[in-house]
């Protein structure tokens, strides 16, 4: 249902279909019912190399163009979200070394993430700060030492970071001197506790914690980047990256929701025949199979606009991921409609999509930021003439 794919990019989605539903989709419940990923397919996403996919080569990572990473990002959020989102936070992490780090930072970190040995989380929303990154409170104080060993010390909270019940190392965002920075914290360093967040709509699969950091210090090595490049660059580009994921991983869950409706319809009778034969029903079919194949193009020109690094890519990213967004919260919303009793039920598959994709209109930008964000993009586009 995707057009102009290459042949190499046709057999990777075939691959990446077939690895989502014998690795992760038979346990996509579970995930759900725990809380809790399992190591198990940590390992299988390593040795399937869906991790640092994107990153270049050169630094250890998996060279995987946008296009590519996008239908990987579609199979996996069709078979969990939880696991989608696993993928799209190591490597907003491992991205962020591969453009902002040093060479040291890249060398130790990228590979043990690739390879599943260290799983990493980005710490950018705090307790009351969430869409305005720009005015995060935790402070990054410089400190001397007369044995040479300078850096810095964290004072302040992060809440709501996905993986951090089990992340070893956290790009963690804070100011210095008012300036917003990004650092590396390791989870065994002393003054940082992590706490977990348990019984969320959507996502529960996440692991998020909250960071406390109390007087937690750090060495000088552990800056990314230069003081002041904490939003502007290191940030937002990762956040970037999370919403072209959850654009596609979106498209995932409306397909799985479609494909659910589908076998449903086709098998429950009611009034003589099966309910696909009533108009009504056949109206949402109708709207999920359109509006499916027209965001997955959408997500694709996104994909598409990154591989050739145009200017427009961040918007279309920003697009794909709005309506990708509202799209896997009608199908859902659809899918538990048709299969009525069955689709309330739990444990059922609708019943966690509709959960989940009401996670997809807050996570990487909530869908009135989107708006708002869009509503000014078209003021330029018109603006051009």
């Amino acid at each position: 249902m995707i057009v102009q794919l290459s042949p190499d990019q046709r057999a990777a989605r075939s691959r990446f279909k077939l690895f989502a539903e014998k690795e992760i989709l038979p346990h996509a419940a579970a995930f759900d019912a725990e809380q809790a990923i399992s190591t198990d397919v940590v390992r299988a996403l390593a040795d399937e190399g869906c991790l640092a996919a994107p990153v270049r080569a050169d630094n250890g990572g998996g060279g995987m163009d946008w296009v590519t990473y996008g239908l990987l990002s579609e199979e996996l959020g069709r078979a969990c979200q939880n696991i989608r989102n696993f993928v799209a936070v190591e490597d907003m992490v491992a991205q962020a070394l591969d453009r902002w780090g040093t060479a040291e930072q890249r060398d130790r970190w990228i590979g043990p993430i690739r390879r599943g040995e260290t799983l990493a989380a980005f710490a950018l929303t705090e307790p009351g700060i969430g869409s305005d990154a720009a005015s995060i409170e935790m402070d990054a104080d410089p400190v001397a030492s007369p044995d040479g060993q300078d850096g810095f010390v964290l004072r302040g909270s992060k809440k709501w970071i996905s993986f951090g019940q089990i992340a070893d190392l956290f790009l963690v965002f804070a100011k210095v001197d008012g300036k917003h920075t990004g650092f590396l914290v390791e989870r065994d360093t002393p003054g940082l506790t992590v706490n977990a967040l348990n019984g969320l709509l959507g996502l529960r699969g996440s692991m998020l914690g909250e960071l406390v950091f109390d007087d937690c210090r750090i060495p000088a090595g552990a800056l990314v980047g230069r003081p002041g490049m904490g939003l502007t660059f290191i940030a937002s580009s990762s956040l970037d990256l999370g919403r072209y994921s959850t654009a596609w991983g979106s498209v995932g869950l409306a397909q799985a929701c479609m494909e659910a409706s589908v076998r449903h319809a086709d098998t429950r009778h009611q009034y003589g025949g099966p309910i696909s034969d009533h108009q009504l029903v056949r109206r949402m079919l109708a709207d999920m199979v359109t509006d499916i194949t027209a965001t997955r193009a959408l997500c694709h020109q996104a994909g598409l606009s990154k591989d050739q690094n145009e200017a427009d890519a961040v918007n279309l990213t920003l697009m794909a991921k709005y309506r990708a967004s509202l799209l896997a919260n009608r199908a859902a919303a659809d899918a538990v409609q048709i299969q009525g009793a069955q689709g309330i039920g739990t444990p059922g598959q609708v019943e966690r999509h509709f959960r989940d994709a009401k996670v997809m209109e807050i996570i990487e930008g909530t869908t009135q930021i989107q708006q708002s964000m869009l509503g000014q993009y078209a003021r330029q586009v018109v603006g051009r003439g």
